[in-house]
């Protein structure tokens, strides 16, 4: 089952710390675009759905409704619903488009671009380069762009921040992971329906990058697109650690930070993870790599995991999304328990097996951590700014 739409979904794609997040605002302000906050559905449902059973079941489809309607990590992207109806809503909706997860998805998008007053929707999960496959599959005629940074870059800024890998080894891994990931799709999709960005290329001369994007997606270049900062979405993650720059104008500074944040050490053992990768993506001044034996790697991987469990309740950490995580898959097990699936379909969905299924499937940190550490969820707080 596939939707396909004369306005062309567009998905923003890209490794995290890689301005994904800065072509998703600046999407977000053209008069015909609207672009949401992160949704991490595709992550958090996509591999998961032979869990609801068959979805030809009324029952079955709601249960993913709803689930996907109230599990945004910012709730309900701001719209004025009634959190009591609006599951409800989207369900109608999606029933008109098809009984799918596809269905659900667009309806949950075409709800937010008809309250912004705009024709056409976009979407920004980073993660989502690890799913192009299956996005193509439920709506064949999207168009993605993919926005690469300096890997080093990336990591020094994931090592600051209050989510994501906590050591270099971990960083490297992911940030390669990511750009092999989407490497095929690249060379295999025509350029009417894939357009790289390189952020380095793109923040020195925003104005021409903005033009070729929007050329790309066939809308007219609009200069208020440069006024991203100004809107209520980038004042609001400007408060927070993490994304303080889309709160300002489009700038150079943080190309090259690595050098400052990174020692030798750190840039070297990023050479031995992700050199190749980097060299691919015509990044030079690449240090001499320091290869790592089995159990140092061992080591780095254990404390990454610690980490981002002790950090989940800590100052802009991911506490209530990621209790939402675990209660979704706690919900899974309850399914399986009550007879809706009994085994893994064979080949079992990308990633789960995979051995850091849990952080691609949209978790922060490892069940494993989080009992070890004997984490307490939390379904609120006031604290929380996205």
């Amino acid at each position: 089952m596939a939707l396909t739409f004369d306005q062309r979904p567009i998905f923003v794609i890209g490794s995290e710390r890689s301005g994904t997040t800065l072509i998703m605002a600046v999407l977000g302000c053209h008069p015909n675009l609207a672009v949401p906050e992160v949704a991490w559905y595709y992550p958090r449902f996509r591999p998961y759905l032979f869990t609801y059973g068959d979805l030809a079941d009324a029952d079955n489809f709601r249960t993913l409704c709803h689930e996907m309607a109230h599990g945004l990590r910012t709730p309900y992207w701001g719209m004025k619903v009634n959190p009591a109806t609006f599951a409800d809503e989207i369900l109608e909706r999606a029933l008109a488009l098809e009984q799918s997860f596809a269905g659900i998805y667009a309806a949950m998008f075409a709800r937010y671009a008809e309250e912004a007053g705009k024709p056409r929707w976009g979407e920004k999960t980073p993660y989502n380069l690890f799913y192009v496959g299956e996005i193509l599959e439920d709506f064949p005629n999207a168009q993605f762009v993919f926005i690469y940074r300096d890997g080093r870059d990336a990591s020094a800024e994931f090592l600051d921040s209050s989510f994501g890998p906590t050591n270099i080894y971990s960083a490297a891994e992911l940030w390669r992971m990511g750009q092999e990931a989407v490497d095929p799709w690249r060379k295999k999709l025509s350029a009417d329906q894939w357009l790289d960005i390189e952020y380095e290329s793109f923040v020195r001369d925003p104005v021409s990058g903005l033009q070729r994007l929007c050329a790309f997606i066939g809308e007219d270049y609009a200069e208020e697109m440069l006024a991203f900062h100004t809107t209520p979405t980038a004042k609001r993650r400007g408060k927070t650690k993490d994304n303080r720059a889309v709160a300002e104008p489009i700038s150079q500074k943080h190309v090259g930070i690595y050098r400052n944040l990174l020692s030798v050490r750190d840039q070297r053992i990023f050479a031995w993870v992700a050199g190749d990768t980097l060299a691919e993506y015509g990044y030079g001044d690449i240090a001499e790599p320091l290869p790592l034996g089995d159990d140092e790697v061992a080591y780095m991987q254990e404390m990454d995991g610690r980490n981002r469990a002790a950090a989940l309740d800590g100052p802009g950490g991911w506490i209530v999304m990621e209790s939402y995580n675990d209660w979704l898959a706690d919900q899974r097990e309850a399914r399986r328990q009550a007879g809706k699936w009994r085994a893994l379909p064979e080949p079992a969905p990308f990633p789960i097996g995979h051995k850091h299924e849990e952080y691609l499937s949209g978790m922060r940190a490892m069940r494993k951590w989080k009992d070890h550490f004997s984490i307490k969820r939390e379904y609120s707080r006031a604290r929380a700014l996205l």
